[in-house]
């Protein structure tokens, strides 16, 4: 049975950027194929939230910022462990931008994350760290919106981070698994798709979402 869309439910669009796209400095593998099928989710939901990846030049979580270290080694950090990425997402750069094809407009809310130098930031409710947040909780909790459906790039990393916190949150969560795409390093996909299962993170298609 699809899943009647409520006036409480917000789509959250997880950093469908340049960057993250084919071409794109931390290109996902088929990144851009979730474009169309996020803008007919878009045209779906009453209130639609981006997120934005959106780092200072040098920051901590680059490779290029450590000498000697390589993109994808993992290295220790003040809150843990923290893999290192080639540079993306530079601020007013084009790769920080959304996909062209995006449909942006009827976004109500964009939050822009990572912009600490000495902080990574997955999801959209916080930094890693765990403590620095977002304000999206509390923005959901004022504009008294309820269940949460989560879509973009990637998967297993910036897409589960937030699923994952809107559930800690106490907001019913679901991700729309046709509209992401993951990295896939090291296992990261299935251990995303486990925690959603052992989290009671809803896993859906969009064709089950009803028009």
């Amino acid at each position: 049975m699809p899943i009647d869309i409520r006036p409480d439910d917000a789509l959250i669009v997880i950093d469908v950027q340049n960057d993250f796209c084919p071409g794109g400095a931390l290109a996902v593998p088929e990144g851009d194929a979730v474009v169309p099928v996020i803008n007919r989710l878009i045209g779906r939901f009453p209130h639609v939230i981006l997120t934005q990846d959106w780092h200072p030049a040098g920051h901590r979580s680059f490779a290029s910022t450590h000498p000697g270290r390589q993109p994808f080694e993992t290295i220790p950090w003040r809150y843990g462990p923290q893999t290192l990425w080639p540079d993306h997402c530079v601020q007013g750069s084009k790769g920080a931008e959304f996909h062209a094809g995006l449909h942006i407009d009827t976004a109500e809310l964009v939050i822009r994350k990572g912009f600490r130098a000495e902080i990574d930031s997955y999801s959209a409710f916080s930094e890693n760290d765990k403590t620095t947040r977002t304000g999206l909780a509390g923005y959901l909790r004022e504009r008294k919106l309820n269940r949460l459906f989560f879509c973009g790039l990637a998967l297993d990393y910036c897409v589960a981070w937030s699923a994952l916190d809107g559930r800690r949150e106490s907001f019913p969560a679901f991700v729309v698994e046709d509209a992401c795409r993951a990295i896939d390093l090291n296992g990261s996909r299935a251990e995303a798709m486990a925690q959603f299962a052992r989290n009671d993170v809803g896993v859906l298609n969009a064709a089950e979402i009803a028009a």
